[in-house]
Parts: C-alpha cells; sequence; structure tokens
C-alpha cells in the first residue's frame, strides 16, 4: 500500500493547478497559486478534479493526504480573496517654483475615506538650472525631500523616483505593502531637441504589485496649438523606447499603464471668448469635442485603448500666477486642459490565448476611477496640479514575503541583539543582501539607523530560519519604536519587513547624539550603499 500510495503522489506532483504539464510540485505553493490566479476558474475546476481524484488515491497516507488538502485550501482561499488598493496620483507643471507651504488637500490628506495605499506623484518643470540640478543630483531634491517629510510621518515610504532634468517621478507605498513590490525598474526618453536633451520626454516606474505588472509613465510633450502631431509622434517615441532592450515588458504589455502629465493638449478651433464664457458657465462639455487628446483618442489607434475620466474641472492652464485668474498677459493664452491622466488596461483576453489555458471569466485585475479633479487654491504655477483617485482591484498572484523577519527577544541599547529571518526558496540571495533597522517614520530604503550584512554577521543557520548580529554600540540609546527591513540587492528593493517594536533606552547617560544622518557612516564603513563584491567588503 506504501508504495501505490508513493506512486500515486509521484503522478499528482505533475498536476499544478494552471498547467497538466507542468513539473512543479504540490508543495511549490507559490508558483501553483501564481498559476491559478492567471487561469480561469474553469480551469481550476478542471485541475481540482484531477487534484481529487489523486486524493483518493493515496487517502491512506495520512501525511500526503493532509499537504494536498491544505495546498487546496490555500489555492481557494487565494482565489477568492481580492484585494482593493487606493491609488492618488499627482500631475503639476510646477513651473520651476518652490513646493507650497501646504498640500493637505491635494494629497487628500483630510479625507475621511479609507487612506491611500499608494501616492505617484508627477512633476514637470522642476528647477534644472545647472546649479540646482548638480545639487539634485547629489541630494535629494527639494520636491522629494518636501514629499518625504508630509508622507514619512503617515506611514508611507518612498519606493522609487526617477528624474530627467525637470521631470520628477515619485512613488510612495505604505510599509505593510513593500514586500509585495518586486521587480522594479525605471527609465527615461529624451525628446527635445531631436531626442538630445531632456527638457520634453518621459520618465517611467514599473514594478509588479502582488504579482500584477503596473507602469506610471510622466510625461512632458511639445507646447504650443500647431504641435498635436509632434505630441502624437514624440508620446509614441516613448512607448517604444521605454524598457526597450530589458528583459521586462514594454510599457504597452503592462497590465495596467498611466499615462499622465504635461501632455500639452489645446482645444482646437474656438476662439478664446467661446472658450472662456463657456468655462465661465461651467459649461464643460461644449469645449470636449475640439480638445486635441479627445480628438486624438478618436482618430489614433496606439490611443484608442487609453480611457479617461470627464473632465468636469476648468481647463488648467495658463493662469496669472497665485490666482485663479486666466492670462492677462500680452499673449492671453486660451485655457486648455493640459494636464492629465490617462490608463490602459490590457486586454484580459491576451493574458489567456497560450494553448491549454482557458478563457478569464472574470478579468483579474481592475481599476475603478473614484475622483478626476483639478486643484485651484495651489497658484506656484501657471498650470493647476490635477489628481485622480483610483481603487485598484486585483486577485493577488503573490501572497506571501520573500522574507520574514523579527527582533529576538527584548531588544535594548544595553547589550548585543539578534535577528532571526527565513527566505523563501525563489529568492536571489547575494553577498550585499543587507538588514537595516529603521525608525517607524523612515523615509526611503538608505534612511536606516544602522544594518547588518546578512552573510558576514550571521551567527547561526537551520532549516527553521538564520540569526544575524547587531552588536549594542550600533543600538540606538535613546531606544524608541522600531522597524526591521530585509533588503534584496539583486532585487533593489525591500524584500521583508518586521512589524514595529520597541527598544529600550541605555539606562546609562548619553554624552552626545550622532546626527541622524551621519550615522550610519559612523557605524560602518562597508554601507550598503557602496558598490563591489563581497571578498571586497571583507577586506575592507
Amino acid at each position: 500500500m506504501a508504495s501505490s500510495s508513493e506512486d500515486a503522489f509521484q503522478h499528482c506532483e505533475g498536476l499544478s493547478l494552471s498547467d497538466p504539464e507542468s513539473g512543479a510540485g504540490l508543495r511549490s505553493r507559490s508558483a501553483s497559486l501564481s498559476s491559478a490566479g492567471s487561469s480561469g476558474r474553469l480551469q481550476l475546476r478542471h485541475r481540482v478534479a484531477q487534484l481529487m481524484a489523486c486524493v483518493e488515491d493515496i487517502s491512506s497516507d495520512d501525511e500526503i493526504h493532509q499537504e494536498v488538502s491544505r495546498t487546496l485550501d490555500e489555492a481557494f482561499l487565494i482565489w477568492g480573496k481580492k484585494l482593493r488598493d487606493k491609488l492618488h496620483l499627482v500631475t503639476w507643471n510646477v513651473g520651476t517654483a518652490s513646493p507650497p507651504p501646504d498640500v493637505t488637500s491635494l494629497l487628500q490628506l483630510n479625507s475621511t475615506g479609507p487612506t491611500m495605499d499608494m501616492y505617484v506623484i508627477g512633476l514637470q518643470e522642476v528647477n534644472s538650472k545647472i546649479t540646482n540640478f548638480l545639487s539634485d543630483l547629489a541630494f535629494d531634491d527639494p520636491w522629494s525631500i518636501f514629499f518625504m517629510t508630509v508622507l514619512s510621518p503617515l506611514g508611507y515610504i518612498k519606493l522609487s523616483s526617477v528624474r530627467m532634468q525637470g521631470l520628477l517621478l515619485l512613488i510612495f507605498v505604505k510599509h505593510v505593502h513593500l514586500p509585495f513590490i518586486r521587480d522594479i525598474h525605471t527609465d527615461y526618453t529624451r525628446t527635445g531637441l531631436y531626442g538630445y536633451w531632456g527638457n520634453k520626454g518621459g520618465v517611467s516606474v514599473r514594478m509588479s504589485l502582488f504579482g500584477h505588472t503596473i507602469c506610471f509613465m510622466n510625461c512632458h510633450l511639445p507646447a504650443h496649438m500647431e504641435n498635436t502631431e509632434q505630441r502624437l509622434d514624440d508620446f509614441e517615441k516613448i512607448l517604444e523606447m521605454q524598457f526597450e532592450g530589458e528583459d521586462i515588458p514594454s510599457a504597452l504589455d503592462h497590465e495596467l499603464l498611466f499615462w499622465f502629465g504635461d501632455l500639452n493638449f489645446r482645444i482646437a478651433d474656438y476662439g478664446i471668448h467661446f472658450v472662456r464664457e463657456s468655462i465661465s458657465n461651467k459649461r464643460f462639455n461644449l469645449l470636449w469635442e475640439k480638445d486635441q487628446l479627445n480628438m486624438a483618442k478618436n482618430q489614433e489607434a496606439f490611443l484608442k485603448e487609453f480611457k479617461e475620466g470627464p473632465l468636469q474641472f476648468k481647463p488648467t492652464y495658463k493662469f496669472d500666477l497665485d490666482s485663479e485668474v486666466y492670462d492677462t498677459s500680452e499673449k492671453k493664452r486660451k485655457p486648455a486642459w493640459t494636464d492629465r491622466i490617462l490608463w490602459k488596461m490590457k486586454n484580459p483576453g491576451e493574458a489567456a490565448s497560450k494553448e491549454g489555458e482557458f478563457p478569464e471569466e472574470e478579468n483579474p485585475i481592475s481599476l475603478t476611477l473614484n475622483s478626476y479633479v483639478s486643484h485651484m487654491s495651489y497658484g506656484i504655477s501657471d498650470h493647476k496640479p490635477v489628481t485622480g483617485t483610483f481603487t485598484l482591484e486585483m486577485k493577488p498572484l503573490v501572497s506571501d514575503p520573500l522574507v520574514v523577519l523579527n527582533p529576538e527577544g527584548e531588544w535594548s541599547a544595553e547589550h548585543d541583539v539578534l535577528i532571526r529571518y527565513s527566505a523563501a526558496p525563489e529568492l536571489p540571495s547575494s553577498a550585499w543582501d543587507w538588514i537595516g533597522l529603521f525608525q517607524v517614520t523612515f523615509k526611503h530604503a538608505k534612511d536606516y539607523v544602522t544594518y547588518a550584512w546578512v552573510e558576514d554577521d550571521e551567527v547561526s543557520s537551520s532549516k527553521n530560519g538564520k540569526q544575524v548580529y547587531m552588536s549594542a554600540s550600533e543600538i540606538p540609546k535613546m531606544g524608541g519604536e522600531f522597524l526591521l527591513c530585509y533588503y534584496s540587492n539583486n532585487l533593489q528593493s525591500i524584500v521583508g519587513i518586521s512589524e514595529p517594536f520597541q527598544i529600550q533606552p541605555s539606562q546609562t547617560p548619553v554624552e552626545k547624539e550622532v546626527p541622524e544622518e551621519e550615522s550610519s557612516l559612523l557605524q560602518k564603513t562597508d554601507n550598503p550603499e557602496s558598490d563591489g563584491d563581497s571578498e571586497n567588503r571583507k577586506s575592507i
């Protein structure tokens, strides 16, 4: 009976919840769940029927039976569960100005509804004079510092950013989502001066969020009424060149693509008096059919699948500074909706076209626009900022973090401490991986208090996990509330985060508190921001 059970289980091991030819075993939870998420319910039922037949064959082997049942339970749990994340996108041509004193309304920080899970902030015309730009290369630019100062006390971390002269794209997320955001990449494309100058173009951040591919693209396209074709040509070029030659999907091949920025499309044909009169009477719909972007969406094949909310707000360009009055200069620019937010969902049928797969009964990822508005109270530039708030609903294809970690016992600045962690087999580990100790209000991945190399500072290893050592001399003497984060060098992101925990303060008098920005460099010379290999690091 034992041998027949083993034979039956070997047969079952050849069955995955998604692919009858798959060699992945039932114990490979993440692979089977990911496949289940990308197939269909009909397919899942088909695979379950096969698996249940195997369960009957091996029912005499309690251990195997429990393993199969547990895997099925987990698959059904994940399949039936949906995540609802709130996204808030901002696009703003800031006209080289400094940040305003307050962005509470811009970021909806006083909203009574659910808090945002992610902030995506796209700026254009950030001050890029040579002295400012060189300074920003060495240090964070004033806008990044400003938004980090606002959002980090609320539990958001700067996940990624990309800058090309005046174009800046920032992404902030809640701590809890960090282990499920992977494969983060950035890119930029110049289109100014025939592709040699970055005053115009696009910057992008792409990622995998709970297993779903998402791309955010912030663009600044050519100005002036007559340059519609140039705007379209430039956007096509940006779409083609972003992530070109890299082993990741093109922008259009992501499941969800956001396109936003100062797109510079104007209102054609109508005179300035008719346009202003329509705006004064809030009859915005009279202007929609002559909006150049709306017209292009009806004519250009590559734009047809992009969607946008209704333009139920005043055109956002061009205003006198610090006012809600349209341009009173000699040029008297005609108002226009230059600042836009659009999105494109990849056709769900494309994902189910492979041989042996069943069509999707419902899309595993969907997007709902909750609000699309401008913010007239901000007057630092001649553009008004525009925001879009979305609900992103997903079936998670990734349910477990790559690393689980926690502090061992009670931590105090009086003694050495230990960190215990366990890593998933699929983690692409490196000698340059490290575990950082962070304040709970940390701003970004390099904003650590101290850190430990996972290999060099390892003190024990077993099948249940590994232990890493931190010296008491590196623990903050004042104590407080902290987090531990595992940073993957190969993935260039945080792949595991602990629950917040307390460090007890030192009982001995603190002679002098080291400034926060200097603490990391003083504690270790071989800090994680340096480059090299493990042997070079050990020889320091």
